[in-house]
């Protein structure tokens, strides 16, 4: 990328295409962020530059973990529209990511951690069976949703809780249980799950800590990675790898 600046390619050298007027700031802002990615293999750069605009990504965490695509958009953008994709072409759970420290300042606790202080120890989990924690907190509704399941109500609860940083306006404008479910980022050096590359290709795109997820889904089974890529293809969707984001720079 190139910062928004055109270049020309003479066969020798790469120079910039000289261009009269000044920079609008739009043009200023493209640059800023095409900046931001020029350290990034360009499949992170494409998948950074998708959240920035509000688009799809999808995301496969690896062979040797649960070996499933989620797709995946930031929050600020949440619709009632992009819900209903999520619903109708993936199936799963729809999911909201959040970072550690924003969490721990809104005072959410992991799922499990509330079943063990409910006595429940033993039918909580301590490692999946792909070998992770889980990142799961609470479920919850914005307090002007009515049911809270409609794609409509799903998206305001999103786009209010990714402007909420502080356990006053948590506790002010939320209920519990829901149906957002709440994930939790512990960081990719503890943890790389969808939970985790999430949150850090928000983090490279200039983002907030807020992504929405939900796992794609076959015939009775994660869909396959050839399927998922053929579906971020036909959609014009970056498809990306967790190994992509460990080793994201070049």
């Amino acid at each position: 990328m190139n910062g928004g600046t055109n270049v020309k390619f003479d066969g020798h050298a790469r120079t910039p295409e000289c261009r009269a007027g000044p920079v609008s700031a739009a043009e200023k802002k493209r640059g800023s962020r095409g900046s931001a990615f020029l350290h990034f293999a360009p499949t992170v750069a494409k998948a950074g530059e998708a959240l920035g605009k509000g688009g799809f990504i999808l995301v496969y965490d690896g062979d040797a973990r649960e070996g499933e695509a989620d797709i995946m958009f930031h929050a600020k953008f949440a619709s009632p529209e992009k819900i209903e994709r999520l619903r109708k072409d993936a199936g799963g759970l729809i999911c909201l990511a959040i970072g550690a420290e924003r969490a721990q300042r809104l005072g959410l606790p992991f799922l499990t951690e509330v079943l063990r202080k409910a006595g429940l120890e033993r039918i909580t989990v301590k490692r999946t069976a792909y070998g992770d924690e889980p990142a799961f907190s609470l479920q919850i509704n914005h307090k002007n949703v009515y049911t809270g399941i409609p794609d409509a109500d799903r998206a305001l609860t999103i786009r209010e809780m990714e402007k909420t940083q502080s356990r006053e306006a948590f506790e002010r404008d939320f209920y519990a249980p829901g149906h957002v479910f709440l994930l939790i980022g512990r960081g990719l050096e503890k943890r790389k799950g969808h939970t985790e590359l999430s949150l850090e290709l928000a983090r490279i795109a200039g983002l907030g800590d807020a992504m929405v997820m939900c796992e794609m889904l076959g015939k009775g089974k994660a869909l396959a990675k050839k399927d998922a890529m053929d579906y971020a293809e036909k959609n014009g969707f970056p498809f990306i790898e967790g190994r992509e984001i460990w080793q994201k720079r070049k």
